[in-house]
């Protein structure tokens, strides 16, 4: 029962509610640029993480394709992006080292394992897989009722029929619509829920709070903070996904610079998550390509910067 109420609602339910300020555009490009300025200081897990959201995307491609489900391909491409907060926690981490001036090495993004808000983290993160398989129902009954319950025969004479017929626009409107209405839904309860669970342990019921708060509070902000993550991972996903190897790590960055421009901070609440140096957890067989993998890349831009 503690357990599950950690989980809901952080180790102090009776503390104050996190203090949201007001922002503009410009706190938006400001941390637009300063996630980017992350992103070059640190390359070492971004990299990491752009190539599993890259090879990602070429993965749902070809599924679709090779399930006959064509016709899936636009909404599992645009709804993957719903479970990105979730996926870019251990940027968060990286951001909030080199935010305090601490040294920062790809190994520090896997600190999150320890960290005593991850059930809670994990617990918004199935909201957002759950969103996302609505999505994807959604826009298959749509496609049901537009065109029937067969898939595509082939891409091509799909997509001409989709951009060519009263059917088709209807499917690009109305899945627009109703794409747009899981967007700005999974956009208003995570835009800060990650960053700020990971770095105070509030709780998911106080993240979501917190993170709707810094919606309804700062419209224009958050509308224009969706409207920059809409294009630039629409820019990314051009080249075959590959472009999403560099937006998604600057996006993930530059989300907690938006978190720290968002909500005043609280330094008696804010929790160290420390790189867990247990030995069965650094030797671990399943870990070690990846310990691997990031030590080469730090030794690289090591050697870069000599």
């Amino acid at each position: 029962m503690t357990s599950a109420f950690h989980v809901y609602f952080g180790p102090e339910a009776l503390a104050a509610p996190p203090k949201v300020r007001r922002i503009g555009p410009e706190d938006c490009l400001a941390a637009l640029r300063e996630g980017f300025d992350d992103f070059l200081a640190v390359p070492t897990y971004p990299a990491f993480v752009g190539l599993f959201y890259a090879v990602a995307g070429i993965a749902i491609v070809a599924m679709s394709s090779l399930t006959s489900a064509l016709q899936l391909i636009f909404p599992l491409a645009a709804g993957f992006a719903l479970i990105g907060p979730f996926v870019a926690i251990g940027l968060y981490e990286m951001s909030r080292r080199r935010d305090r001036g601490l040294a920062v090495r790809g190994r520090d993004a896997l600190a999150v394992l320890r960290s005593p808000a991850l059930p809670s983290i994990l617990a918004l993160g199935l909201v957002l897989l759950m969103i996302f398989a609505a999505w994807i129902f959604a826009a298959e009954l749509i496609y049901v009722w537009l065109y029937g319950p067969n898939p595509p025969a082939a891409a091509l004479p799909f997509l001409a029929d989709v951009l060519t017929t009263a059917r088709g626009w209807t499917l690009i409107v109305l899945g627009g619509l109703i794409g747009f209405c899981f967007a700005a839904l999974a956009l208003c309860i995570s835009v800060v829920s990650f960053p700020l669970m990971l770095d105070r342990d509030v709780g998911l019921i106080p993240a979501l709070e917190t993170s709707v708060r810094v919606a309804r509070e700062n419209p224009l902000a958050v509308a224009l903070w969706g409207l920059i993550v809409a294009v630039a991972l629409a820019l990314g996903s051009l080249p075959l996904f590959l472009g999403l190897a560099v937006v998604m790590p600057v996006l993930g960055h530059a989300t907690w610079r938006l978190y720290r421009k968002a909500v005043e901070r609280d330094p008696a609440h804010e929790v160290a998550v420390e790189f867990p140096h247990s030995e069965a957890f650094v030797e671990s067989p399943i870990l070690r390509p990846v310990w691997i993998f990031l030590d080469c890349l730090e030794t690289m831009r090591g050697k870069g910067r000599s």
